[in-house]
């Protein structure tokens, strides 16, 4: 019979809202799931490696849009959020939660590193009645398989001396109708109390919990809705292409079948794919059925549909300018309207615009950009030649130098009959100009 005495203490714990919560990684998941927990009246303790992070916590400066500064400083000045690159301490804390990023390497394979580097820092001080809980999207199999050899290579048990678990994230950058306590949540864990565990406590701080039967499972949700995303984004992109050759434009044929009231929801083209999320998780899955050899013949074409995209937007610019102006390419400059990859924020993760920058580079072009939400392009792992660019000053003159312009993300900040009214060509891709109702012979839609 298994001795329920840590369990029993760590589940009054949660109940009493005195159980103290952990949060390692600080960025777009961390930070809002730490206040959620803060908010409901736990005690919690912020872990990142970035000292940068830790010093504008202190400042009661939060660097997410999804958590506004007040509400930080709510929250700190409460004396129930703190910060701090001491893991070391993650042993005083009843509950930690895992929020780090989990990219894919050069050759497009997990890379786990995060989460590996992570779990090793909590063995280090993992003791008796502690629940751990991986947050980070990765493959079916990571937490049971990944993570808890790890966390029991010193001599604790999961299910018996600790308690893991898996909860995916469900953030939306920018999504102001949704924040993390009004998602259902997902939970799992490793055997029947972790599961009860994992429920008692989300159901702390999100409207409804949503338990499934293991850690695999849940892994499988997160996985499973992102590469819904991505497929039906691929299909729309090459519908656009299918469909562009006919003289049909895709976003009238959108608008037009999203009217019927059932069987079918809208996706919508792009200058290709942005985030974590949808560029990356399906890669995920792939790599994992191949351990089991299971083609994933239709994510993978999907991939290869959105990865293509940011050429074909170069493509109809080059094609453009030949026609329009009779001028190359490799003499042109041009002004990328939006850095993030996706509009009103500031997040530039996997964003299309930095790999439309490179690509029109290449050809011999110059590339600058306009970004009412990003200043500057701050250190990515892809990209590190475009390090320290900063958005150009938004007026007349600016804009009426360069040769073309590619709108890449339709930030609502940007003032678009000005835009009309200022350039000789531009590459919408987005459709904001039908949109906003501006017509304009310059506008080419891609």
């Amino acid at each position: 019979m298994l001795d329920t005495t840590h369990s029993s203490k760590l589940m009054a714990a949660i109940r009493a809202k005195t159980a103290k919560a952990g949060v390692i990684g600080l960025g777009y998941v961390g930070l809002p799931l730490a206040m959620a927990f803060s908010r409901a009246g736990f005690e919690v303790m912020g872990f990142d490696i970035d000292p940068g992070k830790i010093v504008a916590i202190d400042e009661n400066r939060s660097y997410i849009e999804a958590v506004p500064s007040e509400v930080l400083a709510v929250e700190r000045e409460a004396g129930r959020f703190a910060a701090t690159c001491d893991f070391d301490l993650l042993g005083d804390y009843d509950i930690i939660a895992i929020c780090v990023p989990t990219p894919l390497t050069a050759n497009r394979d997990p890379d786990l590193s995060f989460v590996e580097k992570t779990a090793r820092s909590i063995a280090a001080t993992l003791r008796p009645g502690q629940l751990i809980v991986l947050e980070s999207t990765t493959y079916p199999g990571t937490t049971d398989e990944i993570v808890k050899p790890i966390l029991e290579a010193k001599g604790l048990t999961s299910g018996i001396d600790f308690y893991l678990g898996y909860s995916p994230e469900r953030e939306d950058p920018g999504n102001r109708n949704f924040q993390t306590s009004t998602i259902p949540k997902v939970v799992s864990g490793d055997g029947d109390i972790a599961s009860a565990l994992m429920s008692a406590f989300y159901g702390c701080i999100v409207s409804s919990v949503v338990p499934v039967s293991s850690n695999a499972t849940a892994e499988a949700v997160k996985l499973t809705e992102n590469i819904f995303r991505a497929v039906n984004i691929a299909l729309v992109n090459e519908l656009k292409l299918v469909y562009e050759a006919m003289g049909i434009d895709i976003w009238e044929v959108i608008e037009a079948a999203k009217t019927k009231p059932f069987g079918f929801m809208p996706f919508y083209p792009g200058p290709g794919l942005g985030g974590h999320c949808i560029p990356i998780d399906p890669f995920y899955l792939t790599w994992r059925s191949r351990q089991f050899e299971q083609p994933t013949r239709f994510i993978e074409l999907a991939g290869e549909i959105n990865t293509a995209m940011p050429r074909h937007v170069v493509s109809r610019l080059a094609e453009a300018l030949d026609m329009r102006s009779g001028k190359a390419l490799s003499r042109s400059n041009v002004l990328i309207i939006g850095l993030a990859y996706k509009k009103n924020v500031p997040d530039i993760r996997e964003s299309p615009s930095l790999r439309l920058i490179e690509l029109i580079e290449a050809r011999g072009g110059k590339a600058s950009f306009y970004d009412p939400h990003v200043a500057e392009i701050p250190s990515t792992r892809e990209h590190t030649a475009l390090r320290g660019r900063k958005t150009v000053t938004w007026n007349e003159q600016t804009v009426r130098a360069f040769d073309a312009v590619v709108v890449a993300t339709d930030h609502d900040a940007v003032d678009y009959a000005a835009l009309a009214e200022w350039s000789t060509l531009i590459i919408d891709t987005r459709n904001i100009f039908t949109r906003c109702g501006i017509a304009s012979e310059a506008i080419v839609k891609a």
